[in-house]
């Protein structure tokens, strides 16, 4: 009896990890987008399960603020406010000067440094690409690129003060950020030029073991990304209002927002 109890237990688990990551994928990937209403029945039917493990990797997905629920057990993938990106980017911006500044302290280790300036050239490459392409920005799978040589200069940076509970808070917070906020525009040249000058700045400083001043770079950095950030969703929200009052306007003339963006968050 007890080796059927740990048999059905096992099977739960499994089924509850499967049911997580299944939701997981599906929400960072943003085929659900945020504000959409999570049916436990069609994902029991979608995984072949029941919905027990489903409502366990909800609760799990709620406690990590990628969905909500209500008292009712309504469940809807999360949306952020203006408020929220303003709360998140306040939050990152006060870990990463912390763990950049305390790395700064300690000496980097060549294979460390090697690593950082491959992937910041990385991004400088961005500008080449675009030149030979004849795009004045990068496309959707050009953003995704980049997005993935900055987080990993930025994730690298953090690690190197050797706080793993920073790390992970971090990496949260942009993970939110990046879902349900809206995914930038394409990056033209002169703005990977400047994340690539600024990265380089903090680098240096970072090699120098300048604490005070790769901080406060690092802090710019961010300000930076959020004025950009807060800019974008105060442009759709107008757009949407004026969407909203005259729909016969988008009919002929195409947006930004349609091109290249994520469902726009409402206020709450």
């Amino acid at each position: 009896m007890d080796r059927e109890n740990r048999g059905e237990k096992s099977s739960l688990r499994s089924a509850r990890a499967r049911a997580y990551m299944h939701i997981h994928q599906r929400i960072t990937s943003g085929q659900i987008a945020g504000g959409t209403v999570i049916s436990e029945l069609t994902l029991a039917r979608e995984l072949g399960i029941s919905r027990t493990p489903i409502r366990e990797a909800l609760t799990q997905l709620a406690a990590e603020g990628l969905v909500e629920q209500s008292p009712n057990r309504r469940t809807v993938v999360a949306k952020l406010t203006r408020q929220d990106i303003i709360d998140l980017y306040e939050l990152r911006e006060a870990l990463e000067t912390y763990a950049v500044a305390k790395a700064a302290s300690y000496p980097v280790r060549p294979l460390d440094l090697a690593k950082l300036t491959s992937l910041n050239n990385s991004i400088r490459s961005f500008q080449q690409d675009l030149i030979e392409s004849g795009q004045s920005a990068l496309d959707r799978a050009g953003m995704a690129r980049f997005v993935a040589y900055d987080l990993g200069f930025h994730t690298l940076l953090i690690q190197l003060a050797a706080n793993n509970r920073i790390l992970k808070l971090v990496n949260d917070t942009r993970l939110l950020i990046r879902i349900f906020a809206m995914r930038r525009e394409g990056h033209d040249t002169a703005l990977l030029e400047k994340i690539y000058q600024e990265h380089a700045g903090i680098l240096q400083a970072v090699v120098e073991q300048d604490s005070h001043r790769a901080s406060r770079l690092v802090s710019e950095h961010i300000q930076s990304s959020l004025r950009e950030r807060l800019e974008l969703y105060d442009r759709w929200e107008i757009e949407a209002s004026v969407r909203d009052h005259i729909p016969f306007f988008f009919d002929v003339m195409p947006s930004a927002h349609d091109s290249y963006s994520e469902p726009r968050s409402r206020s709450k």
